[in-house]
């Protein structure tokens, strides 16, 4: 018999106990947007206050729709937006309060004194991410990370923290060692992606150097605009290399 349900009793229960799920179901629910996902990353989830399932008796976890949804929020903004969990939680803690709470972006912080554009920034910026939580957002351990830095797949900042972007690089290496894809052998990559952000930077640089504040912004739209173009770019090219055609 499983334990009562928050906010139900008798009929209730039973009703509700019959929508619960086991996690082998919630994964099956999940997988067709998330093919990524594992159970070790729902409980990964779990343990960081991110979902609170109910439990039977015995210990095995059951999961309401409502969980469900949580869950498949928390990783839609991890995907989309590699945003620390902390962070998550407190923004869908803030939701589920009624609060009207914008999604915060995370990236760097701007250096002290620097108020020079601040109207163009849209929503709260989130700080910098430790490296102990780069570790549990990545579910990888320090002799790892200690690995991608000598690579210079992800380095520190002057503080110590990481950025938006070592978030992104670390989810991807960790996807691409799923495929027996080692960080010694993303050196070539990590040298060609500086190649062409040298190149976007020599087109860019003029801009970012303007006195005007809507220049300088319009140099920050060229530049993601460029990335896009480089990356679809690349992937075009690795395809033809392969003879493939992906959707």
């Amino acid at each position: 018999m499983l334990q009562t349900p928050r906010g139900g009793a008798g009929h209730g229960t039973a009703a509700a106990d019959r929508r619960l799920m086991s996690i082998g179901t919630v994964l099956n629910e999940l997988r067709d947007e998330f093919p990524e996902v594992t159970i070790s990353k729902i409980r990964f989830l779990e343990s960081e206050g991110l979902i609170e399932p109910e439990r039977t008796p015995s210990g095995y976890r059951k999961f309401s729709p409502e969980d469900v949804e949580r869950l498949a929020h928390v990783l839609r903004i991890q995907r989309d937006h590699y945003l620390p969990l902390k962070v998550i939680r407190e923004y869908l803690d803030a939701l589920e309060r009624g609060e009207r709470a914008p999604l915060p972006s995370l990236g760097r912080q701007r250096d002290a004194g620097d108020t020079e554009g601040q109207d163009d920034v849209e929503g709260p910026t989130a700080a910098r991410v430790g490296r102990d939580e780069l570790l549990a957002v990545a579910e990888i351990d320090e002799v790892q990370l200690d690995e991608w830095e000598t690579y210079g797949l992800v380095a520190p900042l002057p503080d110590g923290g990481y950025d938006a972007e070592a978030i992104t690089v670390a989810s991807l290496v960790v996807e691409l060692g799923r495929f027996g894809i080692e960080p010694r052998h993303l050196r070539a990559m990590k040298a060609a992606a500086e190649r062409e952000a040298g190149l976007v930077d020599q087109l860019v640089a003029p801009l970012r150097r303007h006195r005007n504040p809507q220049t300088r912004a319009h140099a920050e739209a060229r530049t993601k605009e460029l990335v896009g173009l480089t990356g679809k770019l690349h992937s075009a090219l690795v395809q033809t290399a392969l003879g493939v055609r992906l959707p």
